[in-house]
């Protein structure tokens, strides 16, 4: 049975909470003495292993005392999550950094967003850096991945549901943009923005104004904003 590993204390927690099956869970003895979720667990029982045995097995020392083997991710249909009703979907523009696709999936967790697209090439996809990045909410959060970005973006779009294009150059200011509908924001890679035939597609482009010296802000960082922006209009 192929399975996929999680690390951290946090996100293996979600993992346990989350849709996917935790088939072992490797711990340490301090992780085991300060956690009590870990001391409290009948299944999967917890094998506690040396420090170093679990940086061997994940590869890293990032995990902090926890390590589990889950059943693989299960990706959602992008088609499903823009049928919800109003739906608030994060799609991310050929976004590579792990790290920055965990922490919009934790934005976008937060915010209560319907789920996250990604274009099957060129972006990150959900791995255990990506999960330890969003503090386990990948567990709880759907993640869709498409072909063409730019074409699922145009096959969705209607009159209950636009298509916003998150660009610094754009005219409307987030204060001024009507985000309380059914939306699919479009946020592009650090320092490429969005792509042409992406912003093409877009039915508005909206900017968040930004008050000091610097020139634009990371797209983990404008993702929080501009989806907390439209939870906010939507009371």
């Amino acid at each position: 049975m192929s399975r996929e590993q999680v690390y951290g204390r946090r996100p293996v927690r979600e993992a346990l909470r989350g849709r996917r099956e935790v088939l072992e869970l490797w711990a340490t003895e301090r992780a085991v003495s300060s956690e009590d979720w870990l001391r409290g667990l009948e299944r999967p029982r917890v094998h506690v292993k040396l420090d170093r045995e679990l940086t061997e097995a994940a590869g890293t020392r990032d995990h902090q005392g926890v390590l589990a083997w889950c059943e693989p991710y299960r990706y959602a249909d992008a088609y499903e999550l823009a049928r919800a009703e109003r739906p608030l979907i994060a799609c991310l523009d050929q976004v590579s950094d792990p790290r920055n696709l965990g922490a919009v999936c934790r934005s976008a967790e937060g915010a209560g967003a319907t789920g996250i697209v990604v274009p099957a090439h060129g972006s990150a996809r959900v791995t255990p850096a990506v999960a330890r990045s969003s503090a386990g909410a990948v567990e709880h959060l759907p993640v869709a991945v498409v072909t063409n970005l730019a074409r699922y973006l145009a096959e969705i779009k209607g009159a209950d549901l636009w298509v916003a294009g998150a660009a610094g150059e754009a005219g409307t200011p987030m204060w001024q943009a009507d985000l309380s509908g059914g939306l699919a924001f479009v946020f592009g890679a650090e320092g490429k923005g969005l792509r042409p035939l992406v912003r093409k597609t877009c039915d508005l482009l909206v900017s968040i104004p930004l008050c000091g010296m610097v020139e634009s802000l990371n797209v983990s960082v404008a993702a929080a904003v501009l989806l907390y922006e439209a939870r906010r209009q939507r009371g």
